[in-house]
């Protein structure tokens, strides 16, 4: 994945982080993970799903990757017991069959390899065992990226080039559950996830932006004063956001498999 995840844990968490406990408490139920299983979190970022799993496993039945230290080491700091480690996820230090689900939260359309690293979390799964992921709805009904990709094409047409809803692979309607079954899972369920998130008020939005955390984060910081400016009128005005408390909707597709045996 790329560099523009090596950020301030607190600047992720403001952005889309401030979905992921919910969002991993829906991708946990819709996997179906249960007590008494041992649960891998590929690509856990600060740790939200990592967390959510330590909660229903208890630390020790779950472990985590993710190439950046910087996360890594706030989901160890996050979920002590677990065994967090730096990894991609197309090469997963752990033996074949090692776990009961392995999960993957906005991660696959960032792996540099989606169908290796799809192979490589069926293969560190037991036959029977069960292979998770969800990926943002960016081309739809993901109003906090759709409408900001909306705002910079209002600005800045060649924004167009760099909008997640026409960039991202495996992102569409039924994608991820293709992705699945050309990995050789079984019994592959794909559906939609919603989620909310709360804000203050437009200010607490705006302000991981900058930074550039994300793809959208990335181009906010890599506008000048004008060009960010700019981007923050039509990105507020499209919200219809103030000063005032509100919240978005998010939506996120996911899909579940299971590994066969042989």
């Amino acid at each position: 994945m790329s560099g523009m995840f090596e950020v301030a844990t607190e600047a992720y968490d403001r952005l889309v982080g401030r979905y992921s406990p919910a969002l991993a408490r829906e991708l946990i139920r819709f996997a179906g993970v249960g007590e008494g299983m041992r649960a891998l979190d590929v690509g856990c970022g600060p740790g939200a799903l990592t967390a959510e799993l330590a909660e229903r496993l208890g630390p020790t039945g779950v472990a985590a990757v993710d190439p950046s230290e910087p996360f890594v080491a706030a989901c160890r700091s996050r979920v002590p017991g677990a065994d967090v480690r730096v990894a991609g996820g197309e090469a997963l230090p752990f033996d074949d069959g090692a776990y009961d689900a392995t999960l993957s939260q906005l991660v696959v359309n960032f792996m540099a390899d989606p169908p290796a690293g799809v192979r490589e979390m069926a293969r560190v799964t037991r036959p029977g065992g069960i292979v998770a992921a969800c990926v943002w709805d960016y081309a739809g009904e993901m109003t906090l990226l759709r409408t900001f990709w909306d705002a910079a094409i209002e600005v800045d047409p060649q924004a167009e080039a760099l909008d997640e809803g026409r960039t991202m692979p495996w992102c569409g309607d039924g994608e991820l559950a293709r992705l699945w079954e050309d990995a050789g899972l079984a019994r592959v369920r794909f559906g939609a996830i919603q989620v909310r998130a709360a804000y203050s008020g437009f200010d607490d939005l705006w302000w991981p932006l900058p930074i550039g955390v994300a793809p959208s984060g990335a181009y906010c910081a890599s506008l000048d004063e004008q060009g960010r400016s700019a981007l923050r009128d039509a990105y507020r005005r499209r919200l219809g956001a103030g000063d005032e408390p509100f919240e978005l909707t998010a939506r996120a597709w996911a899909v579940v498999g299971t590994v066969s045996a042989g």
